[in-house]
């Protein structure tokens, strides 16, 4: 019989927040993960984007604060302002019938500001490591009393040369602390800060092909290095024409250095291309509009670096292109695992030079399968994967909702008050969906997003449009569709 979140040993305040969001039964890194944290273990969790990492952390956390207790008891520290905004959103829904009071602190806001938070109370920090250390620099935040460090996508503050600045800030902190960490994949400095700053951590994997590989057709491409931009443009053309009309595609063009990624942009853009880049050289306020654009389908070419794109949990991707070979079997799925989303079919294709062939071979092997040629023309079927023997057993995350989704917009957002809370909340009682049908919800200033089943998309309409939400009239529509 499958676990659920009581079994775990959560508190009756925390049930309540998970049941007010809809959350019914924990994913496989929760069901390992949140026992070991209640029992004072520090943990090492290697698992991808959408397997339910945040809450595997942040339930715990919850359990150990102590609302009467005014001085920062636990700090997540996160690589990017996304990402520290994304779990600063779901701690505070974990902890909505507790008092304990969430800071978010990152950089590209007014320090004051955060400052003037911490001041006022801030039971739970999450921050990005710079804008961390700044405030500890300026006495701002004290980590004294800090009982409990999360490390949040560890890979990317590596690839973002930020695990010194880690390090700082984790001797900073209590010997006692409980440290648990969080890493797509597990290079081997991220496994040396693990044994030099961890005591005897259980270490919990989540398979992350079955999340991704089986709905999406693979194929590879071998090409010179002097044609690979001209290849680019003839695939793309290829394969944004392959849908038919009407369908909508969308693209990812993952490339290995930010240098890459501007070049290639400009290539595309100068061959008549509709395409924006995302790197880490970018604003944050061109990083954001970037995404938003992409989010909308008003850009269907993305040329991305791999930490850039993180953040970006979009189900829409049609396509997934390996511009350059990935260094790693782990990040090949990570990378293709941003299309063939909840249900729908999504094909990658992975450009090899004469000198990539090796690194090829070794994501075969580790895919447990050949990835086939690509033809103009050829439909392909998604790549089947054999099983692959393992050393222990890994707990597999299937999809069980095979049903498309269609995004929405909502014409409010945190300008009003609104939480990601809010959202799922109103859906989920006013048009009696599950709270697990309503995905990829993200909160901005002055609007909000969130996917529901394509079914059930003019019933949430109907029930939302025109109520109250947060004290703001409620004005929701399809993305693209105009605003009523």
């Amino acid at each position: 019989m499958a676990a659920t979140f009581a079994d775990l040993g959560l508190s009756q305040s925390t049930l309540q927040a998970l049941r007010d969001v809809g959350y019914s039964s924990p994913s496989p890194i929760q069901e390992q993960a949140i026992p070991a944290l209640l029992q004072g273990r520090d943990v090492i969790g290697q698992a991808q984007t959408g397997t339910g990492k945040t809450a595997a952390f942040g339930l715990p956390i919850m359990e150990y604060i102590d609302s009467a207790q005014d001085s920062v008891q636990a700090l997540v520290l996160t690589p990017t302002r996304e990402l520290c905004i994304q779990v600063t959103q779901a701690l505070r829904t974990y902890g909505a019938h507790t008092g304990i009071d969430v800071v978010a602190v990152f950089g590209g806001a007014p320090i004051r500001n955060q400052q003037a938070q911490l001041r006022a109370g801030g039971h739970i920090v999450v921050g990005t490591v710079g804008r961390v250390l700044d405030l500890i620099s300026r006495h701002s935040l004290m980590l004294h009393e800090c009982r409990f460090v999360v490390l949040d996508e560890a890979d990317e503050m590596l690839d973002l040369g930020f695990l010194e600045d880690v390090e700082k800030i984790l001797s900073l902190t209590p010997s006692s602390r409980q440290t648990a960490l969080f890493s797509a994949t597990m290079p081997p400095p991220i496994r040396e800060l693990a044994d030099n700053y961890m005591y005897e951590p259980t270490t919990i994997e989540v398979e992350a092909a079955t999340l991704t590989i089986d709905t999406v057709a693979q194929f590879q491409l071998h090409v010179d290095a002097k044609n690979k931009p001209g290849k680019l443009v003839e695939v793309l053309r290829a394969e944004l024409q392959s849908g038919g009309e009407g369908a909508r595609q969308q693209v990812i063009v993952f490339v290995r250095t930010k240098i890459r990624c501007e070049q290639l942009y400009r290539t595309l853009r100068d061959r008549g291309l509709n395409v924006r880049a995302l790197h880490g050289d970018m604003s944050q306020g061109s990083r954001d509009g970037v995404m938003l654009a992409f989010k909308a389908e008003r850009v269907p070419i993305l040329v991305a670096t791999d930490v850039a794109a993180r953040g970006l949990d979009i189900t829409t991707v049609t396509h997934v292109i390996n511009y350059d070979v990935p260094t790693s079997p782990d990040t090949y799925v990570h990378r293709i695992g941003r299309t063939g989303r909840v249900g729908r079919s999504g094909r990658a294709i992975t450009f090899v030079e004469q000198r990539q062939r090796r690194e090829l071979e070794a994501i075969e092997r580790h895919i447990g399968t050949a990835i086939a040629q690509w033809e103009e023309g050829a439909v392909g079927a998604p790549t089947p994967v054999r099983e692959r023997p393992r050393r222990h057993s890994k707990p597999h995350i299937r999809r069980r909702d095979r049903e498309p989704y269609v995004k929405l917009v909502l014409g409010s957002g945190r300008a009003s008050g609104l939480r990601v809370a809010d959202i799922v909340g109103a859906v989920t009682s006013a048009a009696g969906l599950e709270g697990e049908a309503v995905r990829d919800v993200m909160v901005l200033d002055r609007f909000s997003f969130l996917s529901v089943p394509a079914g059930e998309a003019e019933r949430v309409i109907d029930a939302l449009d025109g109520s109250e939400l947060s004290g703001a009239p409620v004005r929701l529509h399809r993305v693209g569709a105009a605003s009523p």
